[in-house]
């Protein structure tokens, strides 16, 4: 039986959360029923959205399944911080706000620049992160890169106040199913999300300066579902391949989409993160299954 779309639930609840001196914006949907007992997930978005970007995820997930959302400080309705942070003073903000909300331990997904941030989350704080998803993300600076072409467009944030822009440069940039349908990547951007000071983006893109996975991958020991799109111009397929291959208990899951499938096609592959995050074996679940133990 294929469970209720979590939009059917009223429980979600948005609201403002200090901690450490930066208010942010967060959504907290609680666990109800087999999910109470169960530490929430927690969802860090890609560059210069904001929380509602992660909707098409949040409405194929379990329905009973705790789950945190938050805007990066800068972005959407959080507040700009008083100095642009590193990735690891971020990682620390983010475990003392999910700490402010009662959540000593929880999972955590990483989409695109949010997977950098769930990278760091699982390494600086291995005993609060129990499992790990990193869903179309890299290693950072030292990994296989983009096209020069799309790394220009991603290094300004045009595409998050222009929709017509936004339409024109998504096939390009996030490939699969938006090459047909352009209108669903300045959909996603733009119908309900909001972006905030471009000073956010940016403080997002200088967070990232310098920092790589590649020499702590090895050192993970939390069990890791690593994604990616065989169509995916920002992140190309070798470079989940290469996390799946250096973490040691990982699994590998490529999909058949691009940077943006696990929202355009989130009905498809949030059931492979449900397997997963319940600790079920994912043999089956999709074009290409690999495990590292």
């Amino acid at each position: 039986m294929t469970a209720e779309p979590a939009r059917a639930r009223s429980d979600d609840h948005v609201r403002n959360v200090t901690a450490r001196g930066v208010t942010a914006r967060v959504s907290v949907r609680p666990g109800v029923g087999s999910f109470t007992d169960t530490p929430p997930l927690l969802l860090c978005n890609g560059i210069g959205v904001s929380l509602e970007a992660l909707q098409p995820l949040v409405d194929h997930l379990h329905p009973d399944r705790g789950l945190v959302r938050f805007d990066v400080p800068g972005v959407g309705g959080s507040a700009l911080p008083p100095f642009p942070y590193a990735i690891a003073g971020l990682a620390s903000w983010v475990t003392a706000l999910m700490a402010k909300l009662g959540h000593r331990r929880f999972d955590v997904l990483g989409l695109s620049w949010g997977g950098g941030l769930a990278q760091q989350l699982a390494v600086q704080a291995p005993r609060r992160v129990r499992r790990v998803v990193l869903v179309a993300t890299g290693t950072g600076t030292l990994m296989v890169p983009a096209h020069p072409r799309v790394l220009k467009i991603m290094a300004t944030p045009r595409r998050h106040r222009d929709p017509a822009f936004a339409a024109t440069v998504a096939p390009e940039i996030y490939g699969g199913s938006i090459r047909t349908h352009p209108e669903r990547g300045a959909a996603l951007l733009h119908a309900a999300t909001r972006s905030g000071p471009k000073r956010g983006y940016y403080y997002q893109l200088l967070a990232m300066t310098g920092w790589t996975s590649l020499p702590f991958l090895g050192l993970l020991r939390q069990p890791t579902l690593v994604m990616g799109g065989d169509d995916d111009p920002i992140i190309p397929v070798a470079n989940p391949k290469l996390q799946a291959a250096l973490i040691p208990h990982s699994q590998l899951h490529i999909y058949h989409g691009g940077h943006l499938g696990i929202l355009t096609e989130a009905d498809e592959l949030a059931p492979v993160i449900d397997t997963f995050l319940n600790g079920d074996s994912l043999v089956g679940t999709g074009p290409t299954k690999e495990s590292h133990r």
